[in-house]
């Protein structure tokens, strides 16, 4: 991933900080002034509402119910919920963005193959989706996004060890007879630091997967 800046947090970070934050690189990165970036970090327990958000799917809002600018409808944030926000520059990358969210959908499935964990996407229903402990079908990842100037914005979660219970307060993403799961549930520990690394280490395939870089998203 030469070129793009990649932080990663210890600290939880507020989900209205990061917003702020991801607006002011998306400006940047659009005028030229700041490279692209691939920011992980995990927020405080927060409900955010996306562009096709339904209140009658706010079930219990107990936790700070925030409006987004991203696709999709509700989504639970908290700790244990490893999130990667992706600021990249489509007009270098090539001006596609199902291509994009196909890439990062790819991203996450490659990288949770890299701890055993077999997932995928199914078309119609946004998310990663894996085989739960019961065997039944249940979401392990989340993405929306949000491209404005032809940056983007937002991006991918991944339930490493999150309180499952917290998800109880919405219909995640507008599903309500799919479950939710995680690393932890499905009896895979492991360190925010390795999923960072494991991640970071299928970046430069997601990259070039782009039409930017002659990739396909076939």
């Amino acid at each position: 991933m030469d070129g793009m800046e990649i932080r990663q947090e210890t600290d939880l970070i507020a989900y209205r900080e990061a917003l702020e934050f991801m607006e002011a690189r998306n400006a940047a990165i659009a005028a030229g002034d700041a490279r692209e970036m691939l920011w992980l970090l995990e927020h405080p327990p927060v409900y955010t509402a996306g562009t096709s958000a339904v209140i009658a799917e706010l079930r219990d809002p107990r936790f700070d119910v925030v409006e987004t600018g991203r696709g999709g409808r509700y989504t639970y944030h908290g700790p244990g919920q490893r999130i990667g926000y992706v600021m990249l520059d489509l007009n270098q990358r090539g001006k596609d963005v199902r291509c994009f969210v196909h890439g990062l959908e790819k991203w996450v499935i490659d990288a949770l193959s890299d701890f055993g964990v077999e997932s995928w996407a199914v078309d119609g229903r946004v998310g990663i989706w894996t085989k739960d402990v019961d065997g039944r079908e249940a979401k392990i990842g989340a993405i929306g996004v949000r491209v404005r100037r032809w940056v983007t914005m937002h991006g991918f979660s991944v339930n490493i060890a999150p309180d499952l219970s917290h998800f109880s307060g919405i219909v995640p993403c507008g599903i309500d007879e799919f479950g939710v799961t995680s690393l932890e549930r499905l009896g895979i520990d492991i360190l925010p630091q390795e999923w960072d690394a494991a991640l970071i280490a299928r970046g430069k395939d997601f990259l070039d997967r782009l039409p930017g870089s002659k990739g396909s998203c076939a």
